[in-house]
């Protein structure tokens, strides 16, 4: 049983990692090796939900060190949904496959799931080779998942995917929640309202910066994050739009959050000075949303480029290399931070988003290098494994 529980424990990872961007370097087999784990762990699901002890212990793995909403075992069972559904939102996954993805999703009742991998993170290219039954599944018991549900959540985002294609100038980035959005809107309304009415500029500033602080801190942290990260974004949508030419008059479609947005450049200030004026609260925005959420606010908000560069740099100057493990970890588990795949691949989401962005963050890590002792080398010093990780990362999307 413990056996279960370790491998329980490391469905967080599986769905992080499906996220993110390090799908790029997936390849077929490997994604059929992360569809035939979501498999194991709904069987888990259906052969433990009628024993609430065996479902407690696995609930408890579960939420163990889980930053963020903890899973539970109702989890296990929407696992192969959970997967395919982040799979199918990530670009970075690569055409190969995301076209197996989509027969995976749609293929028929009994259909071979093919061999269950040695590890969830096991690199791309790597043999799985054929393993024992597990004791856990009953002789003749199918392992994978009801074929309708997934064929229908395939149609249906594809069916989303393609009424969200461009058709004009540029829309709200589509995972916008539709509450997140309106209580945005509802805020950059009344911070558009007292920059019209205000006679001078620096009073008006002044006003809302009294009033804004109480009125984001009346909400969760996480909600209060979301809805400043969506209001900023929804002024940027509004900028590239009116750049597009043409605003809100030729029947575009955009609101008028958006199209206004684009006249009024003070907005974001406040926003912006309530992120930047206290680093704690910086630093947990900076946690909590996404990597490439946060290369693309940075490539637009000068104001934000170079704090959250100074962050990720002192997040990874708190990295040790393990010789053991033969990778970097974190000096003090406990403290707020990245660990090292994550905060690789937030240096190569803002080398991805502008050559503006690229280059300041390519100089920094050079700069830092040097600093470091110029090594050649991987294991010496983490600027030198970050940007040689980073210069990689560049070259295989050039191939592409």
């Amino acid at each position: 049983m413990e056996a279960v529980l370790g491998q329980v424990e490391q469905l967080p990872a599986l769905l992080a990692v499906s996220r993110s961007a390090l799908v790029r370097d997936w390849d077929p087999l490997t994604l059929d090796r992360a569809l035939e784990w979501a498999r194991y762990f709904q069987h888990l699901h259906d052969r433990f939900r009628t024993r609430p002890r065996l479902r407690e212990a696995l609930a408890r793995r579960l939420r163990r060190g889980q930053p963020g909403p903890p899973l539970g075992f109702p989890h296990l069972g929407r696992c192969p949904q959970l997967l395919g559904l982040a799979l199918l939102e990530n670009r970075a996954l690569p055409p190969a496959a995301c076209r197996r993805l989509l027969r995976s999703l749609l293929q028929p009742p009994g259909a071979e799931a093919g061999p269950r991998p040695r590890s969830l993170l096991q690199p791309p290219g790597a043999e799985a080779g054929p393993g024992p039954r597990s004791l856990l599944q009953p002789p003749g018991a199918e392992a994978g998942p009801g074929p309708r549900s997934l064929a229908l959540l395939a149609r249906r985002k594809a069916a989303s995917r393609l009424l969200a294609l461009p058709c004009g100038p540029p829309r709200p980035p589509a995972g916008l929640e539709p509450q997140v959005r309106a209580e945005a809107q509802l805020l950059l309304g009344r911070l558009r309202e007292e920059e019209r009415q205000e006679a001078e500029p620096a009073g008006g500033a002044a006003g809302r910066l009294r009033w804004l602080p109480g009125a984001l801190e009346q909400l969760p942290q996480p909600r209060a994050f979301e809805v400043v990260a969506a209001a900023l974004l929804l002024l940027r949508q509004g900028n590239g739009a009116e750049q597009a030419g043409g605003g809100g008059r030729d029947g575009s479609g955009l609101d008028e959050s958006q199209a206004s947005g684009a006249e009024d450049g003070c907005v974001p200030g406040p926003l912006l000075s309530w992120l930047l004026g206290n680093l704690e609260r910086f630093s947990a925005f900076c946690l909590f949303l996404p990597g490439s959420l946060l290369a693309s606010l940075a490539g637009h908000y000068s104001q934000l480029s170079r704090p959250y560069l100074d962050l990720l740099i002192g997040w990874g100057s708190h990295l040790l290399y393990d010789p053991l493990q033969g990778q970097w970890v974190k000096s003090c588990p406990e403290e707020a931070g990245l660990a090292w795949e994550e905060l690789r691949e937030r240096f190569s989401c803002l080398c991805q988003d502008s050559a503006l962005l690229r280059g300041q963050t390519q100089a920094a890590l050079k700069l830092l290098k040097a600093r470091d002792g110029d090594f050649k080398v991987c294991g010496l010093s983490v600027w030198t494994d970050l940007l040689m990780e980073v210069e990689e990362s560049l070259r295989k999307e050039a191939e592409r």
